[in-house]
């Protein structure tokens, strides 16, 4: 591969990542103040929407801006050199095509935009490897950006409120179709009689650790001097639910 050409590549990737970035920080951000309804751990929300834009958004400069951003340069090597300001235009006019496509105005905003944003980026990252400056800033300024979003928006987050026992076990019993289906939905035990048998399900809850329970649901019936039960825990806590294993088995004809 020519060197020309190996720094012309370079030149697109670099391109590619500034501005695909910016404009994910853009959307996220945009979607955390007002798309969003949760208040908590904001910072990693933003985090969570800019991976979402960046695969959108990357995919499609990637795949069709970086053609069309070739095929305008190399024609404004040969008709329009000194004119960095019409080739920007001209990939601004390009970047329309996604909103016509579809029909969609808003759509077509943003791809020229987005256009316009690339080329004025690509035509910068140019004039600083004709003066024989570094590339350096071009990945410090997206990823500086990224890290100060997200480090402020999670100092201003609320502090999530403690993770309870009470939660612990609507959590354990939110699947309703689960084995924990007819349980206390708290610390607790209630009886019923299912023919002549007296059924007792209780449930119960210990911490064991900093926010998280051993959450157990134990089943007991009784018939005369007939007597049987088994239970079964899980563990849960603020991000996960596990399950602790079965003792006794199912009275199957219950």
């Amino acid at each position: 591969m020519k060197g020309g050409t190996r720094i012309l590549i370079f030149r697109k990737l670099t391109t590619t990542f500034v501005t695909t970035s910016l404009l994910s920080i853009f959307f996220a951000l945009f979607t955390i103040n007002f798309g969003s309804e949760m208040e908590y751990n904001q910072g990693n929300q933003f985090l969570g929407w800019f991976y979402v834009y960046t695969m959108y958004i990357g995919l499609i400069i990637l795949l069709y801006g970086n053609i069309v951003s070739v095929v305008i340069e190399l024609l404004q090597r040969k008709w329009f050199q000194q004119y960095d300001w019409l080739y920007v235009m001209l990939l601004g006019l390009f970047g329309l095509a996604n909103g016509i496509l579809f029909h969609n105005l808003l759509a077509a905003l943003y791809g020229m935009m987005a256009a316009i944003l690339y080329g004025i980026i690509d035509k910068w990252l140019q004039g600083r490897r004709k003066k024989a400056k570094g590339m350096k800033a071009a990945f410090l300024i997206p990823i500086a950006t990224i890290v100060i979003c997200w480090g402020y928006l999670q100092i201003i987050s609320p502090p999530l409120p403690p993770f309870t026992e009470e939660d612990a076990i609507l959590e354990a019993t939110s699947d309703e179709d689960s084995i924990t289906e007819g349980f206390p939905k708290f610390v607790g035990k209630w009886e019923e009689r299912i023919e002549d048998y007296r059924v007792i399900k209780e449930t119960s809850v210990e911490e064991i650790g900093k926010e998280t329970y051993l959450v157990t649901f134990t089943e007991t019936w009784e018939k005369g001097e007939e007597r049987d039960t088994w239970s079964f825990a899980y563990k849960v806590d603020r991000n996960s639910l596990s399950a602790q294993g079965l003792q006794g088995g199912f009275k199957e004809d219950l």
